[in-house]
């Protein structure tokens, strides 16, 4: 059977401490301690920066709701031409014959 393993609790975390002064010695620990809180205030902005990017992106996308055409305006009624007799000799007949 596998044990279970979950996070260190009382006095689990005094001998991790403990380890660490050992291996970091006491006049790193500030160092370390303010570089990590360094490290962890970058990572949150630049989370907090990437769901801001999402909520614009979103909002804009909301805005951005389709509109329909504008209804076309009514263009009036095409031009017919009378068709010219058989036996006319006009332009646009020759045109259509020639």
């Amino acid at each position: 059977m596998t044990p279970m393993i979950g996070m260190p609790q009382g006095a689990e975390w005094l001998v991790i401490l403990a380890i660490v002064i050992i291996v970091f010695g006491a006049a790193k620990l500030p160092e370390l301690a303010r570089g990590t809180g360094q490290a962890l205030r970058i990572f949150k902005s630049e989370t907090k920066g990437l769901r801001d990017d999402d909520k614009d992106d979103d909002a804009k996308d909301a805005q951005a709701t389709v509109t329909p055409d504008p209804t076309p305006t009514e263009l009036p009624p095409a031009r017919t031409t009378e068709a010219a007799p058989e036996g006319s000799t006009s332009p646009s007949a020759d045109k259509h014959h020639g």
